[in-house]
């Protein structure tokens, strides 16, 4: 029997990949019983080992035969802080989502070109030094989702989904997930992030990510779109408390609470005699946003200093994540929710004409069953 070929990694890479990918390297050394070796070098995977530990740890193959770990970057600006400092180190997660966004909106900008569809005009037609209260009017009326309109739904998260699809019936392709693609494993932070904006003319994209809570994700919306106006991709951390020193983050923080929530009309409705839990719940309902926008905004206004506002944000956030998450859900609004509307009928569409393979669809959609695929054509409103 001939012997099995082993293949000559750096030490380093090995180890690399470990912390990169936040792996438990117990887990993984149940996996890989030579794993101390390969860090070592005592000894060194076979090929076969090596391509399962490249997948374990969502490492490309290709980085194993480096001469030494690369330093990997956010393709995109990255504004995201923690304590005000840079968040220069991305998970796999993180990046693969960038990556596969970016694989969609190419997709997506060759099909509208095909297609003959026009710019979409809005975006890059504001700048930092815009005024904000101008440019949040102009979003909200652009989106059509004024006070007015708004104050017809039910509930807040009536209007969340509403402010999606209107998003996407004005040309922004919307995604959000709590998941790498359609991994259910791979789960994404939003410690790490909650949003990013990648603009393009013809195909702006705005991913969500949806582990985030429904409460915080309309802000993340808002201040994504505001990136798009100004015609800049970003990573953000969007937060609604915060006070980014960044002045494009300064000001896609004020223009998304300003769109949400105009302070003239929150001081103008705003009771300061009435116990402020009260009064937040009755003002979220009024406006159709969450309790922490509004929380915000009294801020903003006056109404609470800074170190009150953090005690009320802190405790109403504290609520949010301590509800728990309902289970299961419809797969095929979650797969939609996913990829957004509008890129999921473009993409169906495109393979129902033949311009598009079946596995190229399945690449781009996360569907690998025909039956899946037609049920998800039914779903959108189109006949398959």
């Amino acid at each position: 029997m001939e012997p099995l070929t082993r293949v000559p990694v750096k030490p380093e890479l090995i180890q690399w990949a470990c912390e990169r990918a936040g792996c438990d390297e117990t887990a993984l050394a149940r996996r890989f019983p030579k794993l101390g070796e390969w860090q070592s070098g005592r000894s060194q995977p076979t090929l076969k080992q090596l391509e399962a530990f490249a997948k374990a740890t969502h490492t490309s193959f290709g980085h194993f035969f480096l001469l030494q770990p690369p330093i990997e970057q956010v393709p995109i600006p990255d504004f995201r802080t923690i304590g005000n400092n840079l968040v220069m180190k991305p998970t796999p997660g993180l990046l693969d989502t960038i990556y596969i966004c970016q694989q969609r909106q190419e997709w997506y900008r060759e099909y509208a070109r095909i297609s003959g569809d026009l710019p979409v005009v809005f975006i890059g037609s504001s700048q930092c030094t815009d005024d904000i209260v101008t440019t949040a009017d102009r979003i909200r009326k652009a989106l059509k989702f004024g006070i007015e309109e708004r104050q017809k739904m039910a509930t807040w998260n009536d209007a969340f989904r509403h402010f999606v699809d209107q998003a996407d019936a004005a040309g922004v392709l919307v995604m959000a997930s709590g998941v790498v693609g359609s991994n259910n494993k791979r789960k994404l932070s939003p410690d790490e992030f909650r949003g990013f904006a990648l603009s393009d003319p013809y195909a702006p994209l705005v991913f969500i990510n949806g582990a985030d809570t429904k409460a915080a994700q309309i802000f993340t919306l808002a201040h994504e779109l505001a990136h798009l106006w100004l015609g800049e991709s970003a990573l953000s951390d969007a937060e609604i408390a915060s006070t980014p020193e960044n002045k494009i983050e300064s000001w896609c923080n004020k223009v998304a609470a300003e769109m949400l929530v105009p302070l003239a009309s929150l001081k103008s409705e705003y009771r300061r005699k009435a116990p402020l839990n009260d009064e937040a719940a009755r003002l979220a309902r009024l406006f159709k946003v969450s309790t922490l926008v509004i929380l915000r905004r009294i801020h903003d206004g006056g109404g609470l200093t800074r170190e009150q506002f953090w005690a009320e944000y802190k405790s109403a956030i504290a609520q949010l994540r301590a509800i728990s998450r309902p289970g299961g859900g419809d797969f095929y609004l979650t797969a939609t929710a996913r990829v957004g509307k509008r890129f999921a009928r473009a993409v169906v569409s495109a393979t129902l004409e033949g311009h598009s393979s079946f596995s190229e669809m399945s690449r781009l959609l996360g569907i690998r069953k025909m039956s899946t695929f037609q049920e998800l054509g039914d779903t959108l409103g189109i006949r398959t």
